[in-house]
């Protein structure tokens, strides 16, 4: 929203997770003294990764331990701070800042969900990738806790640089005991260390092959991407928005052409209401697994929000002032 210039709506959202977040400030609190006592931590310790409007925990079956989200609202704060210079928001949101620090600072090692919401036994380089970016963000701000954050986001960088490089390039998961590579095929989702967590610049050589990688493995020719080789879910798709994510990445280090090309397959996915959905499984790596989704949870989501806000954000990177209207597909 901050990219379109849709600045109000952005405030608004970051006002609600402060908002959400200072409620739930006992949670933080609570994490602190159980660990400096030594004390275990259970899944009722954790802050939710779901909320209603209200601000109270959604319930469901659905993982709650998942610390990506908390890295990315402090990243996007101070990408909407920069843009607007709002110090009354700073002002109102100070407070949930210096407790997601505090929080961050305490958890970032401890096993949780990754972004696709699956794996929670391990450590995932993307989410610290997200948590470094939040922190590193956060101790640019006038804030008490802004050494702490910056001593922290400089521990995650060298701890993913020490245990998560396989082969010149980033991997999935890490083992929390071992520190080795737990899962070391690649994941679309690694492309958050590059863009836009900044984790690794473009034209970094962990960089360079971890993209190298997922265009290798994921990437289907003048097609979609893939989350990762081993997916099953709705029977593994090419992703819109990762397609999008793909094109941000080739635009972010000048392969201008590359990323048009991805942004045609995006908008060729666009239906008669040009509703662009999560996945395409017409290629799907596991077809046998189409069915069972769908009779879980019905078909594959359309329209899906991330997948226009991906294609957005690639518009943008492009140089595309006005973006092109999206046309039914076929």
């Amino acid at each position: 929203m901050d990219r379109v210039g849709e600045h109000a709506s952005a405030a608004a959202f970051f006002r609600w997770a402060a908002r959400t977040i200072t409620r739930h400030a006992g949670k933080v609190e609570r994490v602190e003294s159980k660990l400096c006592a030594g004390l275990a931590l259970d899944d009722s310790d954790y802050l939710h990764t779901r909320f209603t409007l209200a601000g109270e925990e959604a319930e469901g079956d659905w993982g709650n331990f998942q610390l990506d989200g908390y890295g990315t609202w402090l990243w996007a704060l101070s990408e909407h701070l920069r843009r607007t210079g709002d110090a009354a928001l700073l002002a109102d949101v100070t407070p949930a800042v210096e407790l997601t620090v505090r929080y961050l600072s305490a958890l970032w090692r401890v096993p949780n969900y990754d972004c696709w919401e699956e794996h929670p036994a391990y450590l995932h380089p993307y989410t610290l990738a997200a948590i470094y970016a939040g922190l590193r963000a956060a101790a640019e701000l006038p804030i008490a806790g802004a050494a702490r954050a910056a001593a922290v986001a400089g521990q995650v960088r060298r701890f993913l640089l020490d245990h998560a490089v396989h082969e010149g390039r980033l991997v999935k998961s890490l083992d929390p005991t071992t520190l080795r590579p737990a899962l070391r095929e690649v994941d679309a989702s690694l492309m958050g260390a590059i863009v836009p967590y900044g984790l690794l610049v473009p034209g970094d050589p962990i960089a360079r092959a971890t993209l190298a990688a997922i265009e290798r493995d994921l990437h289907r020719p003048d097609s979609g991407v893939y989350r990762y080789l081993a997916d099953t879910y709705y029977g593994g798709g090419e992703w819109v928005l990762l397609a999008a994510w793909l094109g941000w990445c080739y635009a972010e280090a000048g392969d201008v052409a590359r990323a048009a090309e991805l942004r045609r397959w995006v908008e060729a996915q666009a239906d008669a209401q040009g509703h662009l959905p999560e996945q395409v499984a017409e290629h799907a790596l596991a077809p046998g697994y189409v069915a069972e989704w769908e009779s879980r949870w019905g078909a594959i989501a359309r329209p899906l929000l991330w997948s226009h806000a991906m294609y957005l954000i690639l518009c943008q990177a492009l140089g595309l002032e006005r973006r092109p209207r999206l046309e039914p597909s076929g």
